[in-house]
C-alpha cells in the first residue's frame, strides 16, 4: 500500500441535532484532496473515534470512501473494546476502506503478547491490511514487532509514544524481516514538531491532524520536508507549529478541539466535540486564530 503525501485525519462533522453530517464530512475531504494527501485516515484519533458508535462508524467510512473514490488508500480506525473493534473492522470493510489502523485497547494494559493477540483478532476479522499504532495501552516491542511482521495482513507501524531507542530498534527489527511493503508513521501530536528526527530513524511519513484543519499550511511544510528546505521548514516550526502545540498542550484533548475549532473558523460549520473532549474558550479561539494567521502568512496562502 503507497501512502505518498501527508497522511491525512478528518474530523467528523456533527450536526446541530448531534448526527453525523455527511454531506459537510464529504466537503471536508474533497476540499483537501487537491493538497495531495498520501491516504485518508476516517473514524481515528481526529475523527473522534472514542465517540463514535458501530453505525457512526460505518456512516463515516462510506462518506469517506465516496469522497475520497479511488484517489488515494482510506484507512479507519478499528479499536477500544475487543467486540467493538471486530465490529468496526466488519463495518470498514462493508463501506470499502482499504485497510484499518489498529487503535489501542481500552481501559485495560495487558502484556505483550496480549497485544500481539489483540491485533491478530483485529487482522481476522476482516480481509482488510492492519497498520498498529504504538500508543497508549497498545505498546510494542521490537520482538512484538518482528512476530507481527511475519503475519502479511500487518503492514505498518505508527509511533505515538516517541521513545526514539525504541522506536529505532523496531525499525531495525522491521528491515531485518525482509518485508519491503511496510509503512512506518510517525504518529505523536503535531508530528510536524518531531519528524525532522523521525526521518533519521527511517520512519519517513507521518500523520497531520495540521492538515485537516489548514491544509495550506500543512503542504507548505510538506514541501519543504521532501525538498530539503529548512530554513523554510524551520520558519513554519518556529512561526506556526510550536504555538500551536503551546496553546494544545493548555488543555487535554485540544490536540481534536483545536482542529475542529479551526476549521469552524475558517467558516466551515464542524459542530463541536463531544465528551469528554471540550472546546476551546473565547480567549484561545483568538489565539488559534492569530496562530493560523502567522502560518498562512508564511505559508504564503
Amino acid at each position: 500500500m503507497n501512502f505518498d503525501g501527508v497522511l491525512f485525519f478528518p474530523v467528523t462533522p456533527f450536526a446541530e441535532d448531534g448526527s453525523v453530517d455527511v454531506a459537510l464530512l464529504k466537503e471536508h475531504i474533497t476540499s483537501r484532496l487537491p493538497f495531495g494527501p498520501g491516504g485518508v485516515f476516517p473514524a481515528c484519533g481526529t475523527g473522534e473515534f472514542h465517540a463514535l458508535s458501530i453505525d457512526e462508524i460505518r456512516t463515516v467510512v462510506t462518506a469517506a470512501v465516496e469522497a475520497v473514490a479511488g484517489a488515494v488508500p482510506v484507512v479507519s480506525g478499528a479499536g477500544g473494546p475487543l467486540g467493538h473493534a471486530i465490529a468496526a473492522a466488519k463495518v470498514a470493510e462493508e463501506a470499502g476502506a482499504d485497510a484499518l489502523l489498529v487503535l489501542p485497547p481500552y481501559l485495560v494494559t495487558g502484556p505483550t503478547d496480549g497485544v500481539v493477540a489483540y491485533v491478530e483478532a483485529i487482522a481476522a476479522a476482516s480481509s482488510l491490511p492492519v497498520i498498529v499504532y504504538h500508543r497508549g495501552t497498545a505498546k510494542f516491542t521490537a520482538e512484538a514487532i518482528t512476530r507481527l511482521t511475519a503475519n502479511p495482513k500487518v503492514v505498518g507501524f505508527k509511533d505515538g509514544i516517541g521513545d526514539v531507542g525504541l522506536a529505532q530498534e523496531i525499525v531495525s527489527a522491521i528491515n531485518a524481516s525482509g518485508r519491503k511493503d511496510f509503512a512506518l508513521f510517525n504518529g505523536l501530536l503535531t508530528a510536524e514538531l518531531t519528524q525532522g528526527a523521525y526521518r533519521g530513524l527511517g520512519i519517513p511519513l507521518y500523520s497531520s491532524a495540521a492538515f485537516a484543519m489548514a491544509p495550506e499550511i500543512a503542504k507548505a511544510y510538506y514541501d519543504a520536508y521532501i525538498s530539503g528546505d529548512e530554513e523554510r521548514r524551520h520558519a513554519l516550526l518556529e512561526g506556526f507549529y510550536a504555538p500551536l502545540v503551546r496553546l494544545r498542550d493548555q488543555t487535554p484533548g485540544f490536540g481534536v478541539s483545536l482542529i475542529k475549532a479551526g476549521l469552524r473558523l475558517a467558516g466551515l460549520p464542524v459542530g463541536p466535540v463531544r465528551p469528554p473532549l471540550v472546546d476551546p474558550s473565547e480567549e484561545q479561539l483568538l489565539e488559534l486564530k492569530a496562530i493560523l494567521a502567522k502560518g498562512h502568512e508564511l505559508a504564503g496562502s
